[in-house]
């Protein structure tokens, strides 16, 4: 299947999820992301900020954030497509709707950071397969986000058992995840550097 037939079958398959369903799965993914070595030694986190049916990540930020956790969240850069890195201090305070209806820290409270300071990046995905290459939503912003980033950077990938294929297509430019965690698995990717 292309891209494009992934993508509709697994957000449709997505949507079906009740939000007391997204909520428990969510909490799961949560404690098995937290009971991580990869994640506790980590400093500075960046996390996408869920919306709709994703892996609910508004209480793992402000958890980590609690836990003393630096965290960075997406400012989306339409033209070119980009995504910059600005730390979030306090997750009720500082965030408003933005594009695609996601929340995004309001222009007060932009603290853009070079993307070095970040060890540990949580991605969202339409899909994923077991060697930790993802179909997206389409934008490429992840992709190139991953391609400023260093080299040791952790990339977990958040998704629900229903998003994991046994393979997705690949673009030469795709960067896979290093591990992926469902709510049923915990995946380090075949790929894997270290």
């Amino acid at each position: 299947m292309d891209k494009k037939s992934i993508r509709k079958e697994i957000m449709e398959k997505r949507s079906k999820l009740t939000w007391e369903i997204i909520k428990e799965k969510s909490h799961i993914i949560e404690e098995r992301l937290f009971n991580l070595e990869e994640y506790q030694k980590s400093n500075f986190i960046f996390s996408f900020i869920s919306f709709k049916d994703e892996v609910h990540t508004h209480e793992i930020i402000k958890n980590s954030l609690n836990m003393g956790k630096r965290i960075g969240v997406p400012v989306t850069v339409i033209k070119p497509r980009k995504l910059l890195v600005s730390e979030l201090k306090d997750f009720e305070k500082e965030l408003e709707i933005g594009y695609y209806g996601i929340l995004t820290p309001k222009k007060e409270y932009q603290r853009i950071l070079s993307p070095n300071i970040v060890d540990l990046v949580l991605v969202p995905g339409v899909a994923f397969d077991v060697e930790g290459y993802r179909v997206g939503y389409g934008g490429g912003y992840y992709d190139r986000f991953f391609s400023s980033l260093k080299k040791d950077v952790i990339k977990i990938g958040l998704c629900y058992d229903l998003q994991i294929l046994s393979q997705v297509p690949r673009d030469p430019y795709d960067i896979p995840v290093d591990l992926i965690i469902s709510e049923n698995r915990l995946i380090y990717c075949k790929n894997r550097n270290t």
